[in-house]
């Protein structure tokens, strides 16, 4: 009986690993974001930002708008960049340093970067790296995640 258990378990193990997802992005789920980010620019009391269009081979995959733990109007845009690293667009407004200190734990300054005739700070934290900039009216934007800043800087590029 456990040699019959054996083969079956090592029959589910290949399939698992052999069958691809059915979204053939090796199981990223891509989420629709433009309606929430119409909707959040109208409600942001900052310039909010997003993509517009996504860079190519860019997946959304987390959208989120509301008041984060400090009461604080927060944007959130996850995504799956084309080489498969973690980015998101950040924006909350209060101190630009709490929203950096919320978004790039163990964040300490690493120099500039001059995205579109635009000035960025760079932030390297703990895990992620950061593209940082006032958005605004209070605001902060925040480009951050396990990306690469040259990554970070073409979605920086492709915010409206």
């Amino acid at each position: 009986m456990v040699l019959s258990m054996a083969a079956v378990g090592v029959v589910v193990v290949v399939a698992y690993f052999s069958i691809p997802s059915a979204d053939g992005k090796g199981g990223v789920h891509a989420v629709p974001y433009q309606v929430e980010l119409a909707s959040a620019k109208r409600a942001a009391p900052y310039p909010l930002l997003g993509p517009e269009p996504l860079p190519a081979g860019w997946t959304a995959t987390s959208v989120t708008y509301g008041k984060n733990d400090d009461s604080r109007a927060a944007w959130h845009l996850g995504l799956n960049t084309a080489s498969g690293q973690y980015a998101a667009v950040e924006q909350a407004d209060g101190k630009s340093e709490d929203v950096v200190r919320r978004n790039v734990p163990g964040g300490k300054p690493d120099g500039t970067a001059t995205v579109a005739g635009q000035e960025w700070q760079r932030v390297q934290g703990d895990h992620y790296r950061a593209l940082v900039r006032p958005a605004g009216d209070g605001g902060t934007t925040v480009l951050t995640g396990t990306a690469s800043y040259e990554e970070l800087a073409q979605l920086a590029e492709s915010l409206k």
